[in-house]
């Protein structure tokens, strides 16, 4: 019952979410306000235990008025749960000191990932009072957090000024002057699956993008530039498909929330794609999907893009939006809060981008918008090895898509490579079958890429700096497709592979790269059949003609072609698991769905260790079980308790039995 002049403790901390069900109970009958977390229950029963003052400004027997001083954790101050005791204490209470303390603040703890702040307020009733605020957040530990405590200047703002913040918000530092981004921009949240692996995949795991279901959709980014963040394709359907129906069958256990479709309201509009964490990177948004770590801004006023574009790319809007959200994601609610100097930023869009934004462009293969060329491309031996194996970028044929007239240039030059186009989409890296070897080819082609643009450009230095930059100086390109080509892939493309380096383990042996996506049942045949048969054929004449090592040559070609008909024939472990497909739908043999994506679909190559690299972390892919659950309603949901479980095996008995009691014979 007794009220002191001061109380002063570091409370205890814990989410709402992991109180048991008498201590939320508890919280939400006497302490609603501040119920989502025990350290602001903590807060509100410290202010309970200090002297309230007097009429006369006194404490309750003429002893002053009682001040509490802890420490908690920093995220109340700009979350929107803890929106209603922001403004409560600030109407009623005298805050008077605020200092960010940040991650790492005390010795005697380790690996604390709390961002801690000292908090002093009294009983007073705010009046005029002002907010001293000091920040030593980026200091590295305890000992220079102590100094800066002692030195740094205050930032000192009115307490009343917080209440005109949209959500009473408390930044860190002087506000911001200007009018609120609301007021020129919309904001949209990003779409969330449930299941990635099903529902998201990088674009080049797939042939026919638009034709099959798939929208393009963009992702967070590690820095602010114009396009970017275009790697991804997200199962959609129309709204109408498989995502829909995991919708559907999650509502029966009580889902109810949209974000399935979230942002679908502006897809087809322009504005500025904001990534949610870190420093809150940016790039033009171009109206397609994107996921729900990030946000897009989209202007009131399509000619105020620009601005909005100045504003979000510079420096301030990372700190305005921080001031107001320092949690390690930044909610979508908070980014059009932030107060802007509309009329700057239309002066500065004007001085920077008189003719507007530029349109959609890169030279970064790993984006959909990539024109295609190798030339001006940020790994030019990788795309010149695609175009060899007749692969094409979406921007090269989707007449939907928007492209700057540099991009539509850059397609033009592609034309006169079509030439050099292996139909088949397998090149052998030897002589085989009367074809050049591969590296051969990719010289010519390469040569076509520069002298068709530019005659006389090509010179042998340009192939010595394009092998430099491959890591590979001074070795010659045969060298780079045998031992780099693929490592260098796979990582390229996000472990994701689409072209695939097949071979016997022999550095003189046999040795393709194949097209995964031309790579069909018939076309697996003729790479075992008309590709390693004519090379295992030479080795058994070089065999019978004394030529050295054609022995060795001749059993790996064999030892290869067995394992390659492994795969093709499908019997397990070399068969392919989709844990979203009923039994009878399951594939038998080689036969790709190129919609499973290429983890699953490379799986028999590696277990059959068929490939350049078969192992991390040169080819990093594993068949782990998946986050979250199945629905009840999965077709594995019982046989795997609810788990997505990738690794699994199932028999070509199986599977056939399977499509004989559906009735597919096919």
């Amino acid at each position: 019952d007794q009220r002191y002049h001061l109380v002063i403790t570091n409370v205890p901390y814990l989410a709402r979410g992991k109180q048991n069900q008498m201590l939320k109970d508890y919280c939400e009958q006497h302490y609603p306000n501040a119920k989502n977390d025990l350290a602001n229950v903590f807060l509100e029963r410290c202010l309970e235990l200090v002297l309230s003052p007097s009429p006369s400004g006194r404490g309750a027997r003429g002893e002053g008025c009682g001040v509490v001083q802890i420490v908690m954790p920093q995220n109340w101050l700009f979350l929107e749960r803890y929106r209603l005791q922001r403004k409560s204490l600030l109407e009623s209470e005298r805050w008077t000191l605020l200092a960010r303390l940040g991650s790492g603040a005390f010795e005697e703890v380790t690996g604390e990932v709390v961002k801690a702040i000292l908090f002093t307020v009294d009983k007073q009733l705010p009046q005029k009072s002002a907010i001293h605020q000091i920040d030593v957040s980026l200091d590295s530990c305890p000992t220079f957090k102590c100094q800066s405590l002692i030195q740094s200047p205050f930032y000192i703002e009115a307490q009343s000024n917080f209440l005109t913040i949209p959500d009473f918000r408390v930044p860190f530092g002087s506000l911001s002057m200007g009018e609120s981004l609301s007021k020129y921009a919309d904001t949209a949240g990003g779409q969330c699956t449930f299941d990635t692996p099903r529902f998201i995949q990088k674009f080049w795991e797939l042939s026919a993008i638009r034709e099959s279901g798939w929208v393009y959709s963009q992702t967070p980014i590690s820095e602010s530039i114009y396009f970017s963040g275009r790697t991804n394709v997200v199962r959609w359907e129309s709204g109408a498909g498989q995502l829909c129906a995991l919708v559907d069958a999650m509502k029966n256990a009580g889902y109810t929330s949209g974000i399935w479709k979230a942002g679908r309201q502006v897809w087809g509009m322009r504005g500025v794609f904001i990534s949610l964490m870190g420093s809150l990177n940016v790039s033009i948004y171009s109206g397609t999907s994107f996921d729900n770590n990030s946000a897009v801004l989209i202007p009131k006023n399509k000619s105020d893009l620009a601005a909005l574009w100045c504003y979000c790319s510079s420096t301030k809007f990372n700190n305005d939006i921080r001031q107001l959200d320092q949690a390690l994601k930044v909610t979508n609610a908070t980014l059009n809060k932030a107060s802007i100097d509309i009329d700057f930023w239309r002066q500065m869009a004007q001085e920077r981008y008189p003719n507007g934004l530029p349109k959609p462009y890169s030279n970064d293969p790993t984006q959909w918008l990539f024109h295609g060329h190798p030339q001006p491309a940020t790994d030019p031996l990788q795309v010149a090895v695609a175009r060899l194996l007749c692969y094409v970028w979406p921007a090269e044929t989707d007449d939907t898509m928007e492209l700057s007239d540099k991009a539509h240039t850059w397609i033009a030059h592609c034309k006169p490579l079509v030439k050099h186009v292996d139909d088949d989409g397998i090149v052998c890296l030897p002589a085989v079958r009367g074809e050049q070897p591969a590296h051969d080819r990719l010289l010519a082609l390469l040569i076509d890429a520069w002298e068709t643009v530019t005659p006389g450009s090509w010179t042998p230095s340009v192939l010595d700096k394009l092998l430099a930059q491959a890591d590979c100086t001074g070795k010659g390109l045969s060298v780079w497709l045998r031992d780099y080509f693929f490592e260098q892939h796979a990582k390229r493309f996000h472990h994701r592979p689409f072209i695939w380096h097949i071979w016997d383990g022999q550095k003189d042996g046999f040795s393709a790269l194949v097209n995964y996506h031309l790579l069909n049942g018939k076309n697996m045949e003729r790479l075992i059949h008309t590709y390693l048969g004519d090379w295992i054929r030479t080795q058994e004449a070089g065999l019978a003609n004394g030529i050295d090592g054609a022995a060795l040559r001749l059993s790996a070609a064999k030892n290869l072609k067995v394992r390659l008909q492994w795969i093709l024939n499908g019997e397990a472990p070399f068969d392919t698991f989709v844990r979203w497909k009923p039994l009878a739908e399951q594939p038998i043999g080689w036969n790709p769905d190129l919609n499973d994506g290429v983890r699953l679909n490379i799986r028999p190559f590696m277990t059959a260790e068929v490939l350049r690299h078969n192992k991390k972390p040169k080819l990093n892919i594993t068949w782990d079980k998946d986050r979250g659950k199945d629905v009840e309603s999965a077709p594995w949901f019982h046989k795997f308790n609810g788990d997505r479980i990738n690794d699994h095996h199932l028999s070509l008995a199986e599977k056939t039995a399977a499509r004989h009691e559906k009735g597919d014979l096919s």
